[in-house]
């Protein structure tokens, strides 16, 4: 039960921070630590406390405690910043606000429990919250991608020029090859290796965020214009339906993991050219955090994605099996980004 007051206590300094006074301002240096130090060493000791124990444990007196020096220590900070001269004084406010923060909004998250909140709340509303960075992402493969198919369809030697190999355009488009059906003689070495491979382009998108954002958008347009290219020519050779037919199935999952995975990229990439309001390293501590929540669960979607590649995709079945398994996991991906996750935590609502 004290476990719940203080989520509930805790929540509200989102909504309802403490409002810094001109008086409070005006406090020398000197004179603020010596009003507020007490208060910081007992922060100091709840959180020892937590580190060897969790904090359902603590009484209800000391969870009430705890959010109400957590308050008013990241005022204390938002004071500091504001007027103290001496670096040390913030670090060491912003070291504990971080710390208090991790171990107050962490602690709930335990086993079984942690793992359903994630699924349950966690990522479809990070995913709402990000969504902007993912139809960046998702922009600029469009985008690319239309430019290329177009000009690959007018002169098929532009494919080179966004990386399709001369010899594959000989080897496979030229001979109206149907590279992909070589997957169904061996769907388990095949799906294991699809895997990789996935699981390769989402991280190299993701980690390009690093490079000021511009690698993920670099990364993002060649991939769509290498997609649409081979595409462009296999639908000029006359056998472009046969591809889409394979990719469908798998595509919506896949393309959807791209685009987040694109968006997490920019979250760092944003992070460090727009940090807003924050430092540079909180404005990467957060959405970092936001990034690595949908990572863990781009990371699921691609096991899903590699199977239905390796086991259904390259398949001699109908194709409208296949369009209806694009449409069935579309909806399913997508209604539970935008839909799921709404209401409170069970343990906040009560």
């Amino acid at each position: 039960m004290s476990f719940v007051l203080c989520k509930v206590t805790l929540a509200s300094d989102i909504v309802r921070t403490h409002k810094v006074t001109k008086d409070e301002l005006q406090i020398p240096s000197d004179r603020f630590i010596s009003q507020r130090k007490n208060a910081w060493q007992r922060l100091e000791d709840l959180l020892r406390l937590l580190d060897h124990s969790s904090l359902r444990r603590l009484g209800r007196e000391e969870v009430r405690e705890l959010g109400r020096i957590y308050r008013r220590t990241a005022s204390d900070l938002a004071i500091a910043r504001a007027e103290s001269r001496d670096p040390r004084l913030v670090n060491y406010l912003n070291s504990l606000v971080i710390r208090a923060h991790g171990r107050i909004y962490r602690a709930d998250a335990q086993g079984g429990k942690r793992i359903r909140r994630y699924f349950t709340h966690e990522l479809p509303q990070t995913f709402r919250r990000t969504w902007r960075y993912t139809f960046v992402a998702f922009a600029v493969f469009f985008i690319f991608a239309v430019l290329s198919f177009v000009g690959t369809k007018y002169d098929p030697e532009f494919s080179e020029l966004v990386g399709v190999n001369p010899a594959f355009r000989e080897l496979y488009i030229e001979t109206k090859t149907h590279w992909w059906e070589s997957l169904n003689k061996q769907n388990q070495i095949g799906a294991s290796g699809i895997m990789t491979n996935n699981i390769q382009v989402t991280i190299y998108t993701f980690a390009f965020g690093a490079l000021a954002g511009v690698g993920t958008l670099f990364y993002m347009a060649l991939n769509g214009a290498n997609i649409a290219s081979v595409l462009a020519l296999t639908y000029k050779a006359g056998f472009g339906n046969d591809l889409v037919t394979f990719m469908v199935a798998h595509g919506v999952i896949e393309l959807s993991c791209i685009f987040i995975a694109g968006g997490a990229g920019l979250l760092i990439g944003s992070a460090m050219i727009m940090p807003g309001d924050l430092t540079r390293g909180d404005a990467l501590r957060t959405r970092g955090m936001e990034a690595v929540r949908l990572m863990l669960g781009v990371a699921l979607l691609l096991v899903v994605a590699g199977i239905i590649e390796g086991f259904i995709s390259p398949a001699p079945i109908d194709a409208r099996i296949k369009y209806s398994i694009a449409a069935i996991t579309g909806l399913a991906l997508y209604g539970y980004l935008l839909f799921v996750g709404h209401e409170p935590p069970p343990e906040e609502s009560k």
